[in-house]
């Protein structure tokens, strides 16, 4: 769907300036948009996830482990799918109004694609620097979209998430380097051309939503802070956008259709899209082909002001 056929279709949970925001810059924060109920299970959730990673020597079954990681000091970098390893993920991506939000920016057809919790502990949880999302798993159309929910509070030295505004509607950088190494970074000085102004720093008190288009340019600094940084993603998309390669976080439940009905027709975007490598043999993480990068690491500056209404 084209956002002008969103658009046309009511609001379930955003508002309209909300909805225009994010088709206008390629994200939005809803703050508060998530209460105490969801909170407290979803918090409940992701330490029993950390307990279980604590007797992990090494990466595995989607516990992607931070160095220093160890049985009385878990370190616990990302959790793959999360829904895959306990029932109150994959209830919150379906059941609750995270899926409303993902109608209200994808259309009344909804489909789940993936998930992922990242920790960013405190003191020393680890950066990500700028890269498109879509890259990594290219699809007919760009209506897929990330819904980030802050499960702790986040300020600014814990590493938000920051976004270039209006980047969605700009180029598509390639996310190999010049030798031809996948890497999934974009080097600073492409960027140059983003200043100060351009740059949002999406902060929230716990229970903000952040939603992100698959094509906005972002990244994250790192958590130097004493408090972490839990963040839980969702990726949805209109049910007529269709993956062109294997799913980098494969799933038992891509492709449920958690709002409206399967597609008949697919929607084919005239932008082209780069092709990552096959993912079908396995898939290592962000960082470890970040690390490949000769890009610069992301500086967060100073603060930029986010240009966020009343309404958001």
């Amino acid at each position: 769907m084209t956002p002008e056929d969103i658009l046309s279709h009511p609001a379930r949970v955003l508002t309209p300036e909300q909805r225009h925001y994010y088709f206008d810059h390629g994200y939005v924060v809803v703050e508060g948009a998530i209460g105490r109920p969801w909170l407290d299970r979803l918090r409940a959730a992701s330490a029993e996830m950390v307990e279980r990673s604590r007797p992990l020597t090494r990466s595995e079954q989607g516990f992607v482990l931070e160095d220093g990681h160890s049985t009385d000091n878990p370190r616990l970098r990302r959790l793959s799918n999360p829904v895959e390893h306990h029932p109150a993920f994959w209830e919150f991506a379906s059941e609750s109004s995270v899926a409303d939000a993902a109608a209200d920016v994808c259309g009344p057809d909804v489909k789940f694609y993936h998930a992922k919790l990242n920790f960013k502990w405190a003191r020393g949880g680890q950066d990500f620097k700028w890269h498109h999302d879509i890259n990594a798993w290219p699809h007919t159309n760009y209506s897929p979209v990330t819904i980030g929910l802050y499960l702790e509070d986040c300020e600014l030295e814990q590493g938000p998430l920051i976004v270039i505004k209006g980047s969605h509607h700009g180029l598509l950088y390639s996310m190999y380097d010049d030798r031809g190494r996948w890497v999934l970074s974009i080097p600073e000085e492409k960027l140059a051309w983003a200043g100060p102004e351009q740059r949002d720093y999406l902060t929230g008190p716990a229970g903000s939503l952040v939603i992100l288009n698959c094509r906005t340019v972002h990244g994250s600094a790192r958590n130097d802070s004493p408090r972490g940084r839990p963040f839980l993603l969702n990726v949805y998309s209109s049910a007529d956008a269709f993956p062109y390669r294997p799913n980098p976080l494969a799933n038992r439940y891509e492709g449920t259709i958690v709002r409206g009905q399967p597609a008949r027709w697919a929607h084919h975007d005239p932008r082209p899209c780069e092709i990552p490598p096959d993912w079908s043999g396995g898939y290592v993480g962000p960082w470890a082909h970040q690390k490949e990068a000769k890009a610069a690491t992301i500086v967060t500056g100073r603060t930029v002001t986010a240009t966020r209404g009343s309404d958001y």
